[in-house]
């Protein structure tokens, strides 16, 4: 009994210096009550019996009356440090208190690929009535571990994800359900192939259709780090969790414009608070599906009627997911209300057959369609909206008479006539060939064969001339010191020269008009969607102020711009992030913007272009709201490249963070210019998470390239001629001058 008891008190102790860490040293005062804890601990055997029994019985009510006021008063940035206290649960308790047996794939502890990341293969076990039945499913997530180092604290390297995305595959192989596990404050920033960002984008591009249900838990939900393995079917949440676009303290850095040291305790607190990133927030915005309740002040590692509601929860969701494939609705909604209790009624198969799973990845795509869509500040009357309707739809039915029954008809008689043609002139050959070769000795030339007329590109456009050429002076190229440049005249630099250095050619920033007026056909560029406007959902104090100067300074409701336009006469759907509104960074308007013109692109068959002037990632003032849109608008591309589009990428100047981790990196031609800077994560961030310091090349467009990211380096001055080039031969049959 004495041993029980002791261990009995070292458990009073965690929870009360776990109680300490999370409401601090004067909450109730609970240092005074770890100090009486500890001595007795310590000196244990030096008390009799009925004093450590009365002791134990008085030391628990306390906490627990501790536990429950220190509850009632929590905050967001407290609920940020619950989810990352060592006390947590882990993906390794959760694998040995939820699952029945599971056998984890991948090396043990330092020789795993990646230990941040942990995939296995689990068995579950429903119990209905006296009857069992064995799931088999996939388990892959992150993996903090109890004070392993070489864990990184659940940041997933490049090469975690990959092995994620590897047996993701395996799962869709067997055709078993695939369980996430997100305990991650973002992921390891690093580019080493196959790097941080791309690798991010490849998992979202390919969970966009996996064909098999998927289930996400979310206990500590960083950044794109945590979208890697996010983009799920249901999306659960634990209720102390946290799920955010940013840290707390990242957000308060920026804010405080603060590049080395840490940001004041009170300002880390206030953006805590303005991201709204607790279980709640992320619930009434729509990108979570439901919160797992935990006891008061949190889970912890021996929680385990936590567990059990845990295996309770990820059975149901499983199965509401099978069932919403199911096309009896009577039958679903029935099955889908005896499942809500504490047992199970019945089993579901979770086997799916080929349409269940085309409707599994409609269903998906339906869901992540409307993620966020509330928050679209988009001025709409009732006439707009059925005049948008009634445009999508003529567009839709006349692209399809003219695609898929006119063409295909007008294709299978050519190809006949072709076959036919060449038939006969097989028969015929034997007698044409002496006469040809009489002819050509009588004549002297060679009968010339019909080849079709090219599309012809004009070498020269409209002059534009930048604004930047309207200063008489000189500037020097900041390779000089290498390269011998001489001193370059700004109107020759910013004119012809199109901001290029025609010594070592470094590129000068040249603002977007520029691309608009040099890279298109003459009159061809027409926006859309003008009106939707990036606006503050989640009222982040001081940031409508922002975006309004931003405004003001653009002329530019959002910091994507979307249009039409054509080159050479080949006519494209493009769009461009634009630095100069809040340094190209992305939120709801440039997501939903995004994806109405990919989704314009892929009815009317024609090429998709992304131009990045810069991007600075995803807008932290917007949240979970801005983080969401990197599974939204990759699930667009997937959707657009399947159906045959052509999706080209060119960056220039400085892309960074979630929208090359995304719908930037999952483009098949990725195209940068030369001296633009590439990656997942700038240098002051490495820093603070590594802490190492890289290279002054660490992000150039050369390394992207040698590392794979990228498919080649382009010269500004040639872009529009590179192009023209890459829309006649890149792309499938469908696109509509095919």
């Amino acid at each position: 009994m004495k041993i029980e008891w002791h261990r009995k008190i070292k458990d009073l102790l965690d929870t009360a210096i776990y109680i300490k860490d999370i409401k601090g040293e004067n909450f109730f005062n609970i240092s005074s009550l770890i100090e009486d804890i500890s001595k007795v601990y310590e000196d244990f055997y030096q008390y009799d019996e009925k004093f450590i029994e009365n002791f134990i019985v008085q030391v628990e009510n306390r906490l627990k009356f501790i536990i429950d006021e220190g509850e009632k008063t929590l905050t967001p940035y407290e609920i940020v440090k619950i989810a990352r206290h060592p006390q947590r649960f882990t993906l390794q308790d959760i694998l040995e208190n939820v699952y029945d047996s599971y056998i984890e794939l991948g090396g043990e502890g330092e020789l795993n690929i990646d230990p941040a990341v942990v995939c296995a293969k689990a068995t579950i076990v429903r119990k209905v009535g006296n009857e069992l039945y064995f799931h088999q499913v996939m388990v892959i997530g992150h993996e903090k571990g109890h004070g392993e180092d070489f864990r990184q604290g659940g940041s997933a390297k490049p090469w975690g994800n990959e092995k994620a995305l590897r047996y993701m595959k395996m799962a869709e192989t067997e055709g078993i359900p695939i369980h996430f596990f997100i305990f991650t404050p973002g992921a390891y920033p690093i580019e080493d192939y196959p790097g941080s960002a791309q690798q991010i984008a490849r998992n979202l591009y390919y969970m966009a259709k996996l064909r098999v249900p998927t289930v996400a838990f979310i206990s500590e939900g960083g950044s794109g780090g945590a979208e890697a393995i996010g983009l799920a079917d249901k999306r659960l949440m634990a209720e102390k969790g946290y799920y955010s676009v940013i840290s707390p303290e990242g957000a308060a850095a920026i804010e405080a414009k603060i590049k080395d040291g840490r940001p004041p305790r009170e300002l880390v607190e206030k953006c805590a608070k303005a991201l709204k990133l607790t279980a709640k927030d992320n619930l009434e915005f729509g990108v979570i599906d439901k919160i797992i309740p935990e006891p008061p002040l949190g889970a912890r590692r021996k929680d385990y009627e936590f567990f059990k509601k845990l295996r309770f929860e990820l059975i149901k969701a499983t199965d509401e997911v099978i069932l919403q494939t199911r096309s009896l609705k009577i039958l679903r909604k029935y099955a889908l209300s005896k499942q809500d209790t504490e047992e199970f009624k019945f089993f579901v198969n979770w086997d799916l057959d080929e349409d269940e799973i085309e409707i599994l990845i409609e269903n998906r795509y339906k869901k992540y369609r409307k993620m966020s869509q509330w928050a679209v500040c988009e001025p709409k009357s009732v006439f707009k909206t059925f005049f948008d309707l009634g445009h999508t739809f003529s567009l839709k039915f006349k692209n399809e008479i003219k695609y898929r029954i006119l063409k295909p008809s007008h294709k299978t008689f050519k190809k006949f006539f072709d076959e036919l043609s060449s038939e006969s002139s097989l028969l015929l050959k034997p007698v044409s060939d002496p006469v040809k070769t009489v002819y050509n000795l009588i004549v002297g030339k060679k009968i010339k064969t019909k080849l079709p007329t090219p599309i012809l590109i004009e070498e020269e456009i409209t002059p534009y001339t930048s604004p930047l050429a309207l200063e008489d002076k000189t500037v020097t190229c900041p390779e000089a010191e290498k390269y011998g440049c001489p001193d370059l005249w700004v109107p020759d630099l910013y004119g012809e020269f199109c901001g290029v250095c025609p010594n070592c050619g470094y590129h000068f920033p040249l603002e977007y008009k520029w691309y608009l007026n040099n890279i298109f056909d003459k009159n061809s560029v027409k926006t859309f969607n003008d009106d939707i406007a990036s606006g503050n959902p989640l009222g982040y104090e001081g940031y409508a102020e922002k975006l309004k100067e931003a405004r003001e300074k653009t002329n530019l409701k959002s910091a994507l711009l979307s249009f039409e336009a054509k080159i050479g006469g080949i006519s494209l759907v493009a769009v461009m992030l634009i630095g100069d509104f809040r340094q190209g960074t992305v939120g709801v308007a440039e997501g939903e913007k995004f994806i109405r013109a990919i989704e314009l692109a892929k009815i009317t068959r024609r090429p998709f272009l992304a131009l990045v002037h810069t991007t600075g990632g995803i807008r932290i003032h917007e949240g979970t709201l801005g983080l969401i849109q990197m599974p939204r608008c990759t699930m667009a591309v997937r959707d657009y490249v399947d159906a045959g589009g052509l999706y080209i990428v060119i960056y220039d100047n400085n892309s960074y963070a979630g929208p090359v981790a995304s719908f930037l990196g999952s483009a098949p031609y990725q195209f940068a210019l030369k001296s633009t800077r590439l990656g997942f994560a700038g240098p002051r961030v490495i820093r603070e998470t590594t802490g190492q310091d890289v290279a002054p090349d660490y992000h150039s467009a050369e390394n992207a390239l040698k590392r794979g990211h990228i498919q080649g380096i382009w010269d500004r001055r040639e872009l529009r001629k590179n192009l023209f080039k890459a829309l006649l031969t890149m792309g499938g049959k469908n696109l509509y001058y095919r």
